[in-house]
């Protein structure tokens, strides 16, 4: 199976969401639930998106809601399939429910263990540099889990929190039910895992779910961040973040989960401004990580442009 190389740890240098009075409406679990132009809207898809022509992606699946508003559509058999590194927003919200923090806050401290060293360098998987027996804060390793995508860091938050990591994955089950996350199962913390599955819908279900908390909305839209002690800064993996009003939100790719974007974009419509939240899954499965995350970031791109041209004209139509 081939996976992301690590390209992020060289070895010689190396918004506050309100629920608004229209309030968010689900836009299904499971089988294939459309919106307009895909055979009929599906269960919860909001009036205006019957008027919206939107590029929805070929394959895959991708699902888009707007804060106060609803669901713009779902396309896509909605049949779990791996999603790599996007796991890691289930691990990030659960760190922050166990260990809430407040924005601008440092959170709790955190000792590196020498499993998380060791695989600071990895040819296989996509890392982020610590050392053992250094003191971190919890804010900036979850930056370095959800800014370059660091699996090492990942599982030693899970380790941190529970223990051990196989209980910490009971934990994100656990949560994934409590969010009517029907169709997902969670069987590692940082996407590595193939039999880690999830939907369109139900990865939208925790982005909405997630970006309530300031904190959490503040790390996904670091542009970049630096490891201490290595002196190694990574940018963002999410190449939308800073355009067309994106704040974020997780990137993941390998070549069993193709490429798969969770983002979110703020719009203004009809004199509000509102968080929209897309996911875009399984782009080019079978290819390469690289060919898969460029079309899952050129899928949600083009459904970006489409709603900021199209919806705040659509809305005023109503």
């Amino acid at each position: 199976m081939l996976l992301r190389r690590s390209v992020l740890v060289p070895l010689t240098a190396a918004v506050v969401l309100l629920a608004g009075t229209g309030g968010w409406y689900a836009a299904g679990g499971g089988g294939s639930t459309t919106g307009p132009g895909g055979g009929g809207p599906g269960q919860g898809v909001a009036p205006l998106a019957r008027s919206l022509h939107l590029p929805w992606p070929p394959e895959g699946q991708a699902s888009v809601a707007v804060e106060g508003i609803g669901s713009l559509g779902t396309r896509g058999e909605q049949t779990p399939v791996p999603i790599a590194s996007v796991t890691k927003v289930m691990t990030a919200y659960v760190i922050l429910k166990e260990h809430p923090m407040r924005a601008d806050a440092p959170g709790a401290t955190v000792v590196a263990d020498q499993r998380a060293a060791d695989e600071s360098y990895s040819s296989v998987e996509t890392t982020a540099p610590v050392l053992a027996g250094r003191t971190y804060t919890q804010r900036r390793l979850l930056e370095l889990m959800m800014v370059p995508s660091g699996n090492n860091v990942a599982r030693l938050l899970a380790r941190w929190d529970a223990g051990d990591e196989k209980t910490f994955v009971a934990k994100m089950n656990r949560t994934a039910a409590g969010l009517g996350m029907r169709a997902t199962t969670y069987t590692g913390v940082s996407g590595m895992e193939t039999s880690t599955r999830s939907t369109a819908a139900d990865q939208l279900r925790l982005a909405r779910a997630a970006m309530k908390d300031p904190a959490f909305r503040q790390i996904v839209a670091t542009a970049s961040v630096t490891a201490p002690g290595a002196g190694v800064t990574f940018r963002n993996t999410n190449k939308l973040l800073g355009h067309d009003g994106v704040i974020g939100l997780k990137t993941g790719s390998s070549t069993p989960a193709g490429g798969n974007l969770v983002w979110a974009t703020r719009q203004e419509v009809a004199g509000a401004d509102r968080l929209v939240i897309g996911v875009v899954l399984h782009q080019r499965a079978g290819t390469t990580p690289a060919e898969g995350s460029a079309a899952a970031h050129e899928a949600s791109r083009a459904l970006i442009a489409a709603i900021r041209a199209e919806l705040p004209e659509a809305a005023n139509r109503l």
